[in-house]
């Protein structure tokens, strides 16, 4: 079976688009195949979220994008990077056998550098076990 991971966040501005950057840097299974979204359609990123994607010479994606039918039915895996997302949100996903795995991470609360690197090695960790979680199925 393809996997199709959707990690989700708030708006789509940090979290699961920093989840999306680091998972295609870590993953070298090509046939795994990864997006980011939101309920809510986040304003632009920060210039603060560019740098530090810079810094970690991470290729981000422009825009925020906000989580539509196809995203939905294209996903096998939805990864929640986020504590103010409810996993009820997702509650159809199961009846269809796809797997939600949430990773309660809070979003950052001055939108400096320095509170965003400590989330990103946060959401590091995560990335770098499901990768190797994914490399035993």
């Amino acid at each position: 079976m393809k996997k199709h991971i959707l990690f989700v966040c708030r708006y789509n501005r940090f979290r699961s688009v920093i989840a999306e950057a680091l998972f295609k840097k870590y993953n070298k299974d090509k046939s795994i195949k990864v997006k980011s979204g939101a309920p809510i359609k986040g304003r632009p990123l920060s210039s603060n979220v560019k740098k530090l994607a810079k810094e970690l010479n991470l290729t981000i994606k422009k825009h925020p994008s906000r989580l539509t039918s196809s995203i939905m039915m294209w996903q096998n895996i939805t990864i929640i990077v986020a504590d103010d997302v409810s996993e009820t949100l997702f509650d159809k996903n199961k009846e269809y056998s796809k797997k939600v795995i949430v990773w309660n991470i809070s979003d950052v609360k001055t939108d400096t550098l320095k509170e965003m690197r400590e989330i990103t090695k946060e959401i590091e960790k995560q990335v770098v076990k499901l990768v190797k979680e994914l490399k035993k199925d």
